[in-house]
């Protein structure tokens, strides 16, 4: 069980803390997860009592708890921690308000978790200070994105800085809680298996993809600002590539394993000038259908400019410029509208160096996050009957059967349940926050220098034709969605 501590949420009416945080606090404290003495205060502007905010917050949860899961009393037991303050995280006095409402507890651990607006990140930490909340037992987590550049991440993170210091500071990637992303390191650094082929001797290239089949849905006016490579690639992307290529660290704690992150970001071939055409692929989905349900274009979305140049899909190929992978390509991509739900890592080995038989190499490892979370890797095996007739295998890990008699965790479980421990082995650090931004930058002023608009594809498509030809050229070719 953890520490006693206040989980105040800003931003507690908003889907992030109705459709996630809510349900994973509920899932800790029905298994015993949570200390007796936790609490929970949910804060925004609107007007609602604590019998409102426990009503509002009931009905998001049936919706977002399985049903096998969901049990009244448990609920009624969780609801009784709920709390609500209605405030402004804009103004000063209402921090002051606040203070006095959670009162003094100097050995209290107090959690602030702003799921809001970036652009209210900076104030807040600001108000917490000046109102006497900003204690040495503190922490603040915040969501991505971090910024909107290099330059914007720096004063956010400088900002925080005078305030929190660095152990106090969670930037949170849901995807690192993900249970094969952590899966990805006990492969790699748990089995000698991997560990002498896990370099370009022996790997072709990888890719990396986070497909969505959804659109931008009531984000547009967000989306506007970010696009997918803001959106996606800067945090969820490069964090894949980092656990795909760091070093093994020196131990499994938060510094050692960020300290390796950061010189794989720090390793990056930067993408600047000519290279930004060759090496990036920028997409915008049009009309389309996905299962037989009509899909509008993205510039007929809410809250989109109808001329809008903003990219909802991105691939790159990136280079890692180090001992270990110098001269294997890392592709990237990611997009919405497109025909599978999937987030994938496909390492591809070398073919063997004499071909005895005529079918080509399967020799693949490929790690599942979603839908559903598995590992699998794919051999070459003898057809039978008469004559070696080769077909490619797979040996397959489905981590939901291998541990059938344990709940699959959700990622902002985990997460949370680590921000309340002090645990911040699987949250970001400034400098790496910074290391990403520094090699995103270049890309996005490349796009605006040669005013490289995005390419069309339809909706329920794979993204782009151009998005082919960024591994034909090199003999090679995407591995489609598996259903």
């Amino acid at each position: 069980m953890s520490i006693a501590c206040d989980i105040l949420v800003f931003g507690g009416t908003g889907d992030l803390a109705l459709h996630k945080l809510l349900p994973a606090l509920y899932h800790l404290h029905r298994d015993g997860r949570l200390h007796a003495d936790t609490r929970i205060i949910a804060l925004a502007r609107s007007k609602h009592n604590k019998a409102d905010y426990r009503t509002l917050a009931e009905r998001h949860c049936r919706v977002q708890i399985a049903k096998a899961d969901f049990d009244l009393q448990c609920w009624q037991a969780f609801s009784d921690r709920l709390d609500y303050f209605a405030m402004d995280a804009s103004q000063s006095a209402d921090f002051a308000r606040l203070a006095r409402y959670l009162g003094s507890s100097e050995q209290r651990v107090r959690v602030y978790y702003l799921a809001t607006a970036p652009d209210l990140f900076q104030g807040i930490a600001a108000h917490l200070k000046t109102a006497g909340l900003a204690n040495a037992r503190a922490r603040i987590v915040l969501e991505k994105p971090i910024g909107h550049s290099l330059q914007s991440a720096q004063a956010i993170n400088a900002s925080l800085g005078g305030v929190f210091d660095e152990p106090q500071v969670f930037r949170i990637d849901h995807y690192l809680g993900k249970e094969t992303v952590q899966n990805l390191m006990a492969l790699r650094f748990a089995n000698m298996l991997f560990e002498p082929i896990w370099r370009a001797a022996h790997i072709d290239h990888v890719q990396i993809s986070v497909c969505e089949t959804l659109g931008v849905e009531n984000r547009g006016s967000y989306y506007e600002q970010a696009g997918a490579m803001r959106d996606m690639v800067q945090n969820h992307l490069l964090q894949l590539l980092c656990l795909v290529a760091m070093e093994p660290p020196v131990r499994f704690d938060a510094e050692s394993v960020r300290n390796e992150k950061v010189k794989v970001l720090e390793a990056l071939r930067p993408i600047t000038g000519q290279d930004v055409r060759d090496k990036t692929v920028r997409g915008q989905y049009t009309a389309g259908e996905i299962n037989g349900h009509p899909m509008a274009a993205y510039y007929f979305e809410k809250n989109v400019d109808n001329d809008s140049d903003t990219e909802t899909f991105v691939a790159i190929e990136a280079q890692v410029e180090n001992w270990r992978w110098a001269g294997v390509p890392f592709y990237l991509r990611t997009g919405k509208r497109l025909a599978e739900k999937t987030s994938e890592i496909l390492i591809q080995f070398k073919a063997v160096p004499h071909a005895l038989f005529a079918k080509g190499e399967a020799n693949q490892l490929l790690i599942r996050l979603q839908p559903e979370e598995r590992i699998s890797l794919h051999l070459m095996a003898k057809n039978p009957g008469k004559g070696m007739q080769l077909e490619p295998v797979a040996l397959d890990l489905n981590l939901a059967t291998a541990f059938k008699q344990q709940r699959r965790w959700d990622a902002y479980e985990r997460l949370l349940l680590d921000v309340i421990d002090g645990d911040s082995t699987l949250f970001m650090r400034r400098d790496e926050v910074e290391a990403a931004w520094r090699w995103i930058d270049p890309i996005i002023k490349g796009w605006q220098q040669h005013y490289q608009r995005p390419r069309p594809y339809p909706a329920g498509s794979n993204g782009p034709e151009q998005l082919r030809h960024l591994l034909e050229r090199h003999g090679r070719q995407w591995m489609e969605p598996q259903t």
